[in-house]
């Protein structure tokens, strides 16, 4: 394993139901407009830090000059690279956020979602976002909202210790501002939501809210997080 890699639980283990995941997360791309609401990345060179599979890179790609997918996992580095394999203006390189693979200067807008920038403990990877931003490029991180929604009750409750209170301190002390968003899980399958389920919680947990929650779709809440460098 690559040193400061920290192993996703979720999509490391089991990338193929993580990919149902993304593709029942968001559909109305309620993120993505408004990201784009702050800075568009039309002809921009995008980072997008933690990027798994690749799921994310060719919807930049649609429009950025050229995208960039830093991942730490060799397994899901070598599937972004087959999704992204007929787009010329995709690369992805293995590295992680704690020292990124990019020169000083050089991105005009950064994506992470979900995907190390937790609050408290992230700060070596946000001197490196500071390091490779361009001045004017802005930097975006994505992240659960605890204190609202069906969701976010079922992430306060498996993370008890996680304190929403402080995660927005943090953020706010160090310049980023929140963009609240209330977007949604939708499943064509219950059996595709009960496979996401069993990789986001633990097994008690799940059993809980697989027993509570019919049907197949489930109101979700997050915190946009952004900054202009």
């Amino acid at each position: 394993m690559i040193r400061g890699a920290v192993p996703s639980p979720n999509i490391w283990r089991n990338p193929e139901i993580y990919e149902i995941e993304n593709l029942a997360v968001d559909r109305e791309r309620r993120i993505e407009h408004a990201m784009r609401t702050t800075r568009d990345w039309d002809d921009a060179r995008v980072l997008d830090i933690g990027c798994g599979t690749g799921f994310h890179l060719p919807r930049f790609a649609e429009r950025a000059a050229d995208v960039i997918g830093v991942e730490p996992s060799r397994g899901l580095i070598r599937l972004a690279r087959a999704r992204c394999a007929a787009l010329t203006n995709v690369a992805v390189r293995r590295g992680v956020a704690q020292q990124l693979p990019l020169a000083e200067g050089s991105v005009d807008v950064m994506h992470a979602r979900w995907a190390y920038f937790f609050g408290p403990g992230c700060e070596p990877g946000l001197a490196e976002v500071g390091r490779v931003m361009r001045r004017g490029g802005v930097a975006f991180v994505i992240d659960n909202d605890g204190t609202r929604s069906t969701f976010g009750a079922w992430f306060r409750r498996s993370l008890p210790e996680y304190d929403p209170a402080a995660v927005e301190r943090f953020w706010s002390a160090r310049g980023w501002h929140r963009v609240p968003l209330d977007i949604s899980w939708r499943f064509d399958r219950r059996s595709d939501f009960e496979a996401v389920v069993r990789i986001e919680f633990d097994r008690a947990n799940a059993d809980q809210i697989l027993a509570e929650h019919p049907g197949c779709e489930v109101d979700y809440a997050v915190n946009l997080w952004w900054r202009r460098y």
